[in-house]
């Protein structure tokens, strides 16, 4: 068993050979492709992340395992941002407009945002409680991490509160501010 375990998309698993990590076929969804993953793991913890997030650091992967030790009644902790913007509920509705109905969408409440965080990888879980959660899942494809399949088996996970730099990168805005960022770095 490998300690890096990688996900590749179909068509790619050949593409990482002689590197030291396993790299298994990913699936049609995230879930399958970390089951997929998760068959090569045989460590305590199970670090999950995402490749379009290329700023994580050992720093960050190692504060995630000190609080998962420091909490064995957990069955993981996530890197989590709190979240600065006002953030609405909304629903759509209609209306009536010199005779054409027209929908929009509309505001139906607004959060509190001082308990708002927006998740982020690395997740780090007990890969048995991953695992068991995995199995236990009905819709499995629907959750958005793994996070989401600890909570609805009833699990415990933590939040490790990140800063801003810790970025998804899925716009070419956030493709240059992660250019700039690695800039910075290899400048220190």
């Amino acid at each position: 068993m490998r300690s890096i375990v990688v996900a590749a998309p179909p068509g790619h698993v050949g593409d990482l050979a002689g590197h030291d990590l396993a790299v298994v076929p990913g699936g049609a969804t995230r879930a399958q492709s970390v089951a997929n993953a998760l068959e090569a793991v045989g460590t305590a913890y199970v670090a999950i992340h995402d490749a379009a997030r290329p700023l994580v650091t050992p720093e960050l992967v190692e504060a995630l395992v000190a609080d998962l030790d420091a909490a064995p009644e957990a069955a993981g902790v996530i890197a989590a941002a709190p979240v600065t913007d006002t953030v609405k509920r909304a629903s759509v509705c209609s209306f009536s407009s010199d005779s054409n109905e027209k929908e929009q969408l509309k505001i139906d409440g607004t959060e509190a945002r001082s308990r708002l965080w927006a998740a982020q990888t690395p997740q780090l879980f007990r890969t048995e409680a991953l695992r068991a959660a995995l199995a236990a899942a009905e819709r499995p494809e629907e959750a958005t991490d793994e996070a989401m399949l600890v909570e609805q088996y009833g699990g415990t996970v933590l939040i490790h509160p990140v800063a801003g730099e810790n970025l998804k990168v899925t716009t070419p805005l956030d493709l240059r501010v992660a250019e700039l960022l690695l800039a910075e770095r290899a400048g220190a």
